[in-house]
């Protein structure tokens, strides 16, 4: 991804390469076609500009030429979608819009608990890494149902919740590539492996 000089003349995305919250923040600038600066940030060495706009130091911030900046992704992928949607990501069916909220919350709470204790499992030693890798497979199997019915989480196209969870799945399925090839979910390792080969994911995930 290239790393672009600080400017206040349009807004600028700070943001981190493998970062599941910063993969779908990118993803919904990118479908939306919305001129955004990108900062490849070095989690190590925070740039000071990105620090001054938001002090929490982490990612992805997309600072705005007036206004506040926006501090957290669903709130970047809403502003990005809200100007031009051209893949109608954002249902205007209430239930869909239901359905949508409600997997996120539990992928952005439940899942990313279970994702982070069975990628760092030796950090969390009250249980084996398997334990922590069931509890995320029991929500896998779940979305692995909604796709076999539907094709994707909410209808037959991508759409929000698949942008902003499968970023999450992903990681999950890169701790142990073996186990995650092997397992049963098979219409939920077809749905990764197509958003995974999508132009539109490859673009954003360039050095």
């Amino acid at each position: 991804m290239n790393c672009y000089r600080y400017t206040n003349l349009k807004p600028i995305l700070f943001t981190f390469r493998r970062c599941p919250y910063a993969i779908r923040a990118r993803l919904a600038i990118k479908v939306s076609g919305v001129d955004v600066d990108m900062f490849e940030v070095s989690l190590r060495n925070k740039p000071q500009a990105m620090l001054d706009c938001s002090p929490k130091g982490t990612v992805p911030v997309l600072k705005l030429p007036h206004g506040a900046p926006l501090e957290q992704s669903l709130d970047i992928m809403h502003w990005a979608l809200r100007q031009h949607d051209p893949e109608q990501w954002l249902s205007p069916d209430p239930a869909v819009q239901q359905q949508v909220q409600e997997l996120i919350q539990q992928n952005d709470g439940p899942f990313k608990g279970h994702l982070d204790r069975y990628k760092y499992a030796e950090r969390f030693p009250e249980h084996p890494a398997s334990y922590y890798r069931a509890q995320g497979a029991a929500v896998l199997a779940q979305l692995d149902a909604r796709i076999a019915l539907h094709g994707f989480l909410c209808g037959e196209k991508p759409g929000l919740a698949d942008m902003a969870i499968f970023p999450f799945v992903r990681q999950f399925a890169h701790v142990d590539k073996e186990w995650f090839h092997a397992s049963e979910y098979k219409s939920l390792r077809a749905w990764l492996d197509l958003l995974l080969e999508s132009s539109l994911f490859n673009s954003v995930m360039q050095k």
